[in-house]
């Protein structure tokens, strides 16, 4: 690991939509800053993802100064989303935890789902310190998590990436491959380490930043979206599938929680500690 660096950060501003690449980050205890404080609901409050809508994948949120958004997409114009005031909340429902959001305005659920088709919501999260806890399974307490999937950060790593395409490579959607990393939506990328090194991380330092190492990360189908034409085929989900099943689920890339703030820049060396 004495070669071991940061090697890209991502943010997603709107859970789903295109990830912005950064040269540092600030690292707060729920995450990224900016990453993941907005996300699409449908008319009953559920969570809508690249799951449902791969489309999504095109859609831009550009973070503004103070914390609000510039959405657009191709053939759809701009629109500016402000924070909301926090005057009131709606329940949110991710991945079977109920959390309390603020609604956007009017504009910003126009546009949405005039983008989408469908009738969708902006939903803002107020306050990240008290409203979503993480899995208490893999917490310590008053841990909590923005709109991510489960956790604050997800690291993966180029050589795991490397050996995952020589794997597609070798299949039967060999025509799929490689892939890009975007397929996997990571907060922060490593490169320098050997294939699969961080399965035998606990805690790791970027930087003088330091984190826990909670669990790998199971995989969907977004994984199979590409993120620069919205279109889906079947790789990397199927190799991994059957080289890299661990407990019925496809793993790539490890979460993280934060033990201390700091930020995280490109060229950071990154260090096990346990």
């Amino acid at each position: 690991m004495g070669n071991a660096e940061l090697h890209s950060i991502h943010v997603h501003p709107v859970k789903a939509f295109r990830s912005h690449a950064l040269q540092e980050a600030v690292v707060e205890p729920w995450g990224l800053a900016g990453d993941r404080r907005w996300v699409l609901i449908d008319g009953g409050g559920k969570v809508v993802t690249q799951r449902e809508q791969p489309r999504l994948a095109l859609a831009v949120a550009e973070i503004l100064s103070g914390g609000g958004l510039r959405l657009s997409a191709a053939d759809h114009a701009s629109v500016t989303v402000p924070v909301p005031e926090p005057t009131g909340t709606t329940t949110v429902e991710i991945f079977g935890d109920k959390v309390e959001a603020v609604l956007a305005d009017a504009a910003a659920h126009a546009w949405c789902s005039a983008y989408v088709g469908a009738d969708v919501r902006l939903a803002h999260m107020d306050d990240p310190a008290v409203r979503r806890p993480v899995d208490p399974d893999f917490a310590l307490p008053g841990e909590t998590v923005s709109f991510a999937d489960g956790y604050p950060l997800l690291v993966t790593t180029l050589g795991s990436l490397d050996a995952l395409n020589s794997l597609i490579a070798q299949g039967d959607r060999a025509e799929e491959g490689p892939v890009p990393m975007s397929r996997f939506r990571p907060n922060v990328v490593v490169s320098g380490t050997e294939a699969w090194a961080e399965d035998g991380w606990s805690r790791i330092a970027i930087g003088d930043v330091t984190f826990r190492v909670t669990r790998m990360c199971g995989r969907c189908i977004v994984t199979t979206t590409d993120q620069d034409t919205a279109r889906r085929g079947k790789e990397p989900l199927r190799t991994l599938a059957k080289h890299r099943r661990f407990g019925g689920k496809a793993m790539f890339g490890q979460n993280l929680v934060p033990e201390t703030r700091g930020s995280v820049r490109i060229g950071d060396p990154v260090t096990v500690l346990a």
